[in-house]
């Protein structure tokens, strides 16, 4: 029997992380990367790490997009960072909100919906990931706290270059 090595993680909001947060972005046109994403992706991986996508989308809860338009941005987002060489290995996304107005995605404090940890905990069951060596970038207090829930350092990353934050983060 053979045992995976655990590797380390970084787990990624979306909007206003890695992408421009446009306010609900669903459709190709809505895609610009955040300056200096991909090259911060790219240099995580490098490390070792394998980033992981954690985001909420009220929107497919609120009607404004569904879930096959939710998939498929993400899955631009995935392979327009691949094509600069930013590898992501997994996309959690959350489409339940309390606020939403279709019932299917109705739920009043989904375990998916951060500040709630189910998406990074999904992640690490389904990974063999190590949270000792794992950690998060996100833009919202949410993030954060999703981050600490699930017992991982979390960090607010205030808007400009990625790269850059994801440098000084590591101290180079």
């Amino acid at each position: 029997m053979t045992t995976q090595a655990l590797v380390p993680a970084v787990f990624l909001d979306r909007d206003g992380v890695l992408n421009e947060d446009t306010h609900y972005p669903h459709l190709e046109e809505h895609l610009t990367l955040i300056p200096g994403a991909a090259e911060a992706v790219r240099r995580l991986n490098g490390l070792g790490y394998m980033a992981v996508i954690v985001t909420n989308q009220s929107g497919v809860a609120r009607r404004l997009f569904t879930l096959d338009q939710m998939n498929a941005f993400n899955d631009l987002l995935v392979r327009k960072l691949a094509v600069q060489g930013a590898r992501i290995g997994a996309v959690y996304a959350c489409p339940w909100h309390s606020d939403g107005s279709d019932p299917d995605w109705i739920h009043p404090d989904h375990p998916d919906r951060k500040p709630n940890a189910g998406m990074i905990l999904k992640a690490m069951q389904d990974h063999p990931i190590d949270p000792a060596r794992s950690f998060l970038i996100g833009d919202r207090d949410s993030d954060i706290e999703a981050a600490k829930r699930a017992g991982i350092p979390g960090f607010l990353f205030p808007g400009g270059d990625l790269s850059q934050f994801v440098d000084e983060l590591l101290g180079t």
